[in-house]
């Protein structure tokens, strides 16, 4: 005769809880297989094949605006060049806040031809190197952001410039050509200009939604600055002349935030215990890397508590 087998009733309470946290652990180690499967999927092929680059176990610091890193990078080790971002951004800060000042009309000032040379110098070339030097540490965000807007510095200074005449009285916008279509083509082409630069900042923008509150407001804040000067050109064209100053004079708004924030993250960077009595927070986000391992902390403190 055999044994019979044991009924479940005569299984004791430890066993069965044995069993039901073997069968939760195999449970969990199904997801993560399917999980990291999923990922692998991205990483090989789905997504962008250098999202792989921002894995793995090697230690990585938080987002820092400072640094022009919108999410978790590596350190640079046995670093042969400075940190360019904070030149990057008070290049851009200045010039930003010199046309800004032009746009809200400050004691008077209703042109902005004032701003070509510190466009084509500072805003434009000193930025467009630290992009180039973002390039040669290995920050993608920053190479691109900070070229990028050093190009369009140089671009808007050679639009206002008047050896080239592009919007000028007899420019090529003035021909009786352009006239019989459209008396204000020279409006419309620049706003057709900053809507492209709009359009590149929002994709920026939307590559910061995981860094620090700070970071992400400057390009919130330079977003909606191009949004409104491009709508002010627009409503000049049409004839909405009011219109038109007000949203100019919006966009000075933004941009003067825009200035500001640039030039906070720019700080920032520069700042440390060697050099100044103070830091200043750049508060990350809730969701972000930084802002997780802080509930994370402060859930673990709770509990030993």
């Amino acid at each position: 005769m055999y044994d019979e087998k044991p009924s479940v009733e005569n299984i004791s309470t430890e066993q069965a809880h044995a069993q039901a946290q073997a069968q939760a652990q195999l449970q969990a180690q199904a997801q993560a297989a399917v999980a990291a499967a999923h990922q692998e999927a991205m990483l090989s092929g789905w997504h962008n094949p250098m999202a792989r680059i921002h894995t793995g176990t090697e230690p990585r610091l938080p987002a820092f605006g400072g640094e022009f890193q919108p999410g978790l990078y590596r350190p640079v080790k046995e670093r042969k060049f400075a940190n360019p971002a904070p030149l990057g951004l008070c290049a851009f800060a200045l010039t930003t806040f010199i046309l800004s000042c032009v746009n809200l009309n400050a004691r008077g000032l209703n042109t902005p031809n004032v701003v070509v040379g510190v466009a084509l110098a500072y805003g434009g070339l000193i930025q467009l190197l630290a992009g180039m030097w973002e390039m040669a540490v290995g920050n993608t965000f920053g190479a691109t952001a900070l070229s990028s807007f050093g190009g369009f510095w140089i671009s808007y200074a050679i639009l206002l410039t008047p050896a080239w005449n592009i919007l000028g009285e007899d420019g090529p916008y003035a021909s009786d050509a352009a006239k019989a279509v459209d008396p204000k083509m020279a409006s419309s082409a620049v706003g057709i200009f900053l809507t492209g630069w709009f359009i590149f900042t929002t994709i920026l923008l939307l590559c910061t939604l995981r860094s620090t509150i700070m970071f992400f407001m400057l390009f919130f804040t330079l977003d909606i600055a191009f949004l409104m000067l491009a709508c002010g050109e627009y409503a000049n064209d049409n004839g909405a002349l009011t219109a038109s100053h007000k949203l100019t004079q919006a966009g000075g708004v933004f941009g003067m935030l825009a200035a500001f924030f640039a030039w906070y993250n720019a700080f920032a960077g520069i700042a440390d215990s060697s050099n100044s009595f103070f830091l200043l927070p750049v508060f990350h986000f809730p969701w972000s890397e930084k802002g997780r391992e802080s509930r994370m902390a402060a859930k673990s403190d709770r509990d030993q508590a």
